[in-house]
C-alpha cells in the first residue's frame, strides 16, 4: 500500500472511530461530560472540544488560510451535539482532503505558525498522519475518562475499522 491509500484508510478509520466514539457518549448526561476531570483540558467535552478545534486549524494550516485561534484550549465550548456534527463535518473534510491529494501534493511541505508560536513546516501527507495520531492520543484520554463514569469506550482499534470497512 502506497503512502497516499495509507492516509486515505486512516482519514476514513479516523472518521469512523470519533463516530464511535460520539455515539458510545450520546447518552452520558451533560453534567458528566462537562465534570473536572484531572486532565488538561479540564473535561471530557473539553476535551472533544480540543480535538476538534485542532482538527479546523490544521485545516487552515492545509488550505493556507488563518484558523483565528489563540489558544489550544478555547475558553468557548459548544455543546455535545455541536460538537459532534462539527466533528462529523470536519472528518468528512479530510477524508474528500485525502481523496484529492496526489503524490506530489502529499510531498509538499506547508509551512504555519504554530499557535504557541514560532515557525512550522510540514508536508502535507506528515500534517494528515498527525490529525490522525492527535485524534487517536485524545480518545485514549477520552476512554480512561469514561470508565471512571462507568461508560465502556467504543472498540476503535485499526483491526477492527478494517475488518468492518471490508
Amino acid at each position: 500500500m502506497s503512502q497516499l491509500q495509507s492516509l486515505r484508510t486512516f482519514a476514513r478509520y479516523r472518521a469512523w472511530a470519533d463516530r464511535l466514539l460520539y455515539q458510545s457518549l450520546a447518552d452520558v448526561p451533560e453534567h458528566a461530560l462537562t465534570a473536572a476531570q484531572p486532565i488538561i483540558f479540564g473535561s471530557v467535552l473539553r476535551t472533544l472540544n480540543h480535538v476538534y478545534c485542532m482538527d479546523q486549524v490544521w485545516k487552515a494550516h492545509l488550505q493556507g488560510v488563518p484558523h483565528g485561534f489563540t489558544s489550544r484550549n478555547p475558553e468557548e465550548c459548544p455543546a455535545f451535539e455541536i460538537l459532534r456534527s462539527g466533528q462529523a463535518a470536519i472528518g468528512e473534510w479530510y477524508i474528500a482532503y485525502a481523496e484529492s491529494l496526489d503524490e506530489q501534493a502529499c510531498d509538499e511541505t506547508v509551512r504555519f505558525t504554530f499557535i504557541g508560536g514560532g515557525e512550522g513546516q510540514m508536508r502535507r501527507g506528515d500534517m494528515l498522519l498527525h490529525v490522525v495520531n492527535h485524534g487517536t492520543y485524545h480518545r485514549g484520554h477520552i476512554a480512561t475518562m469514561m470508565y471512571g463514569m462507568s461508560v465502556p469506550p467504543p472498540t476503535t482499534d485499526l483491526p477492527v475499522f478494517l475488518r468492518e470497512a471490508g
